[in-house]
């Protein structure tokens, strides 16, 4: 069973305006949320996680599309239309939580990891709950992927592939994090959660 997106043309259509309203804004906030242009005063300690993030982000991408149409034997057959519905709502949910964090964040986000010695520990918004909410709204972003393209193999890969990649960050960032602002930033971690409240 091939996914709904080749086969229905309205939900090509609605899926191809998930993905511009997710991959447009990133696109643009990869050249406008550098420490280079955002916070020049910004000490860099990014360990090559940016590189790494993206890679497996993209290899997981092509991955789920590649082995949805590859091995249609792994659909997911039940309630198919619901679920790509269900798909789509996770992909822009996740959307609007990651930019939600950006935005709480303000000019402490940088897409490279960049810690200012002045910098405070926010603890506002779902900072207040979890370290990394705008990791957590491109997973449910990759989730929904996962479950548009209604395929476990697809949904598995991308998923594995996403994970990795932000483990990797969220440890060079929170080591950062704690080498500069110390003490604060160490408490907060004991407080919080990383990626889904009260969970992990």
């Amino acid at each position: 069973m091939l996914p709904l997106i080749s086969t229905n043309a309205i939900a090509g259509v609605i899926f191809l305006a998930a993905c511009l309203v997710w991959i447009a804004p990133e696109v643009i906030g990869t050249f406008r949320q550098t420490a280079r242009t955002a916070r020049r005063t910004a000490i860099v300690h990014d360990r090559g996680s940016l590189g790494v993030l993206l890679a497996l982000q993209w290899l997981g991408l092509a991955l789920s599309f590649a082995l949805a149409w590859a091995f249609p034997l792994a659909a997911i057959p039940w309630q198919r239309t619901a679920l790509f519905a269900l798909g789509v709502v996770a992909m822009l949910l996740g959307v609007a939580i990651r930019w939600y964090a950006i935005k709480t964040l303000g000019a402490y986000f940088t897409r490279d990891v960049a810690v200012s010695v002045d910098q405070p520990v926010v603890q506002t918004g779902l900072y207040r709950l979890i370290r990394h909410p705008a990791y957590t709204g491109t997973f449910l972003t990759m989730l929904g992927v996962g479950l548009a393209l209604e395929n476990w193999a697809s949904l598995g890969a991308l998923l594995l592939c996403v994970v990795l990649g932000h483990l990797y960050r969220a440890h060079v960032e929170e080591d950062a994090l704690r080498q500069t602002i110390g003490q604060p930033y160490i408490e907060y971690m004991r407080r919080t959660k990383r990626f889904i409240p009260f969970v992990y």
